[in-house]
């Protein structure tokens, strides 16, 4: 079963692919400039100490996101990946 988490759930060097973008306005248009559409593999290459942001390898860039930003960004676990 394929459980849809927030981008926010990945932890270092976890993997997710995008389901949806919950994001709408101006914020929504960057992150689909970005790359980030549906069945786009996302990994969590890290976190600051406080959380936020963290960075993520999108498409072969590493962009670091708001937390406020990659809550609206909805993912399929790991199991999606190979299942």
């Amino acid at each position: 079963m394929n459980k849809n988490y927030s981008l926010n759930d990945l932890k270092p060097g976890e993997k997710g692919i995008v389901s949806s973008l919950l994001s709408t306005g101006s914020i929504r248009r960057r992150l689909l400039d970005m790359g980030l559409i549906e069945n786009t593999v996302v990994e969590c290459v890290g976190k600051s100490p406080a959380g936020d942001p963290a960075a993520f390898l999108i498409r072969g860039a590493v962009i670091a996101l708001r937390s406020e930003d990659s809550q609206n960004i909805l993912i399929r676990g790991r199991d999606a990946l190979w299942g």
